[in-house]
């Protein structure tokens, strides 16, 4: 073996060890926050009707039909926006498989996805449940459980989901998990 192919052999094994993870991190945060919203608003929505995107006055099932009107379009903006971004992460996943340098790993893109599931969620929770009160995610008398388990959940999904982007990373670059 000629001392060439050994030092090219040499290098490609340190730019396999040095792959920058953050194409394929970013593109799965940004996947997961546009999947992860679209879940919300297909399930809660539109599937289980517990919820809209606005619940004017506190009511997510106004008899008004021009009232329901805007709750529905508020939905329907809500979805376009979920799938912008959807498609803006895969955008994203296109240009990270392009990169030479770019780490590639299945269970770093799950991770990162799940993260983003759950930081989309974490925003919902946050912003809409308890800070503007524009929903909850199910009206009633326990409301307040359904909004704290949401919470919960969505701490769960951006733990576990960091926890599993993480293994991917230490594991590649040979480093203990």
């Amino acid at each position: 073996m000629s001392t060439a192919v050994k030092v090219d052999a040499q290098t490609e094994r340190e730019g396999v060890a040095q792959a920058d993870a953050r194409p394929l991190r970013n593109a799965g945060l940004v996947l997961g926050i546009g999947i992860g919203g679209l879940a919300d608003g297909i399930v809660l929505h539109q599937l289980l009707q517990w919820h809209h995107f606005i619940c004017p006055g506190g009511d997510c099932h106004p008899t008004d039909s021009s009232v329901m009107e805007h709750v529905i379009q508020a939905d329907g903006l809500f979805n376009l926006a979920m799938w912008l971004i959807t498609l803006i992460g895969l955008v994203l996943l296109f240009r990270a498989g392009k990169q030479r340098m770019a780490m590639w790993s299945g269970q770093l893109l799950a991770g990162a996805l799940i993260v983003g599931w759950g930081f989309i969620n974490l925003l919902d929770s946050v912003i809409n449940h308890y800070l503007l009160q524009t929903h909850h995610v199910r009206q009633g008398p326990d409301q307040g459980y359904y909004d704290l388990l949401f919470l919960v959940l969505s701490v769960v999904l951006m733990v576990g989901g960091g926890f599993v982007a993480r293994s991917a990373t230490r594991a590649r670059h040979g480093a203990p998990g």
